[in-house]
């Protein structure tokens, strides 16, 4: 049953719930969650990604301490649900938002951030990073099918995001378990 909050002036109405179960599509596993957005305001899904990416980012642990300025997210591709990318952490930190090309990735990105490119250059990141403690998100993968650790998917007025269980499971990033908490509300994303 979805859970109606309305967040003040600018009349957004949030309906979230879990679609939950988790899905088992050979050689992957993938658990969903939704959040859908009624927004009478211009910009409502760049403000629900951010929040979203936000959550996800908050419920990530790397096995070293977050650098003074914050973590790095590269933005790779041009990304199709949000004009602007700036994650919205829910709690204390930073996240530092740096456009470059796939050839430019470094190990100093934190975060991967997967817009739409070619599947050649997705195909090679993923691979790089795989082993490495670097956090995947994509906009361009609804399925979750080329090997990011989250996937967001929009549809009407719906913002859902994926979780590549096996991508995760391959990497030294510990994820909360607790991250479903943002498709139902409770926490991270708000």
């Amino acid at each position: 049953m979805p859970l109606n909050r309305s967040w003040g002036h600018g009349q957004v109405l949030a309906s979230l719930f879990l679609i939950g179960a988790l899905f088992t599509t050979p050689p992957m596993s993938v658990q969903a969650a939704s959040q859908t957005l009624v927004d009478d305001g211009t910009g409502g899904m760049t403000r629900a990604v951010n929040r979203m990416v936000g959550g996800i980012v908050s419920y990530a642990r790397w096995p070293d301490a977050a650098p003074p300025g914050g973590r790095v997210m590269c933005l790779v591709g041009t990304p199709r649900l949000s004009e602007r990318m700036a994650p919205d952490l829910p709690g204390p930190g930073a996240v530092i938002v740096r456009r470059m090309t796939a050839a430019a990735v470094t190990p100093e990105c934190d975060i991967l951030f997967l817009g739409r490119m070619p599947v050649a250059d997705r195909r090679q990141l993923i691979a790089w990073v795989r082993g490495r403690p670097i956090l995947t998100i994509t906009d361009d993968d609804a399925a979750c099918i080329y090997g990011a650790m989250f996937c967001l998917n929009s549809r009407a007025a719906s913002l859902s995001f994926s979780v590549n269980l096996d991508a995760i499971g391959r990497g030294p990033l510990r994820i909360d378990p607790r991250v479903l908490r943002i498709g139902r509300g409770e926490g991270g994303a708000s």
